[in-house]
C-alpha cells in the first residue's frame, strides 16, 4: 500500500474475515474426544477379534483431522475494504495466502446487492465491464449491512468530493 495523502479522507475501511467455528483449544478436546472414542471402541473390537476394523477407527481420527484443518485454513482469508475521496480499494487475501488488489474510482463504483436477500446474494462491486465479488463468507444480515454502509460511505465520498470543485 502507499503513504496515505494528508488531504484523503477515509470514508470507510472494514477489515472482513470469516466467523471463526472452533478455537485451537476447542479443537484438541474435540480431537480428544474423538481419538478416545475411537480408542475405546478399538478395545472392543480387539477383544472380540475384529483386528482389521482398527485401521478404520485411526482413519476415521485421520478425516476429523483432515476436515478440521481444512476449515481453519478457510478462516485464514480476509477482505479490507477502504473507500476514500479517489477511489474504493480492496485487498484481498485467499485461503492459499495469496493476495490481490483493485481499485476503483469512488465517481463511478456501483455496489450491487441482489433483493431478495438468499444465500446466494452475492456483495459485488461494480466499474465499467468490471465485477469483484466480496465477503462471500458473510451471513446475509452481515451483508446487507455492510452494503448499507458501504453504500452511505459511497455518496458522502462523491459528496465530499464533488462539491467542493463547485
Amino acid at each position: 500500500m502507499s503513504a496515505p495523502d494528508p488531504e484523503t479522507q477515509t470514508y470507510f475501511d472494514a477489515l472482513l474475515r470469516p466467523n471463526q467455528s472452533l478455537s485451537r483449544p476447542a479443537f484438541w478436546v474435540i480431537m480428544s474426544i474423538v481419538a478416545g472414542a475411537n480408542l475405546i471402541s478399538a478395545f472392543a473390537f480387539i477383544s472380540s477379534g475384529a483386528f482389521p476394523i482398527i485401521g478404520f477407527l485411526g482413519l476415521d481420527v485421520l478425516v476429523v483431522w483432515l476436515a478440521f484443518k481444512a476449515c481453519f485454513k478457510s478462516q485464514r482469508q480476509w477482505t479490507r475494504v477502504q473507500i476514500t475521496n479517489d477511489v474504493l480499494r480492496v485487498d484481498h487475501m485467499n485461503p492459499k495466502g495469496e493476495e490481490s488488489s483493485v481499485e476503483l474510482p469512488t465517481a463511478f463504483a456501483r455496489i450491487e446487492l441482489k433483493t431478495p436477500l438468499t444465500p446466494n446474494s452475492w456483495v459485488t462491486l461494480a466499474h465499467r465491464r468490471e465485477a469483484y465479488v466480496i465477503g462471500r463468507f458473510l451471513t446475509m444480515d452481515e451483508r446487507h449491512s455492510l452494503v448499507e454502509a458501504m453504500r452511505d460511505a459511497l455518496q458522502r465520498a462523491r459528496r465530499h468530493t464533488y462539491s467542493s470543485d463547485i
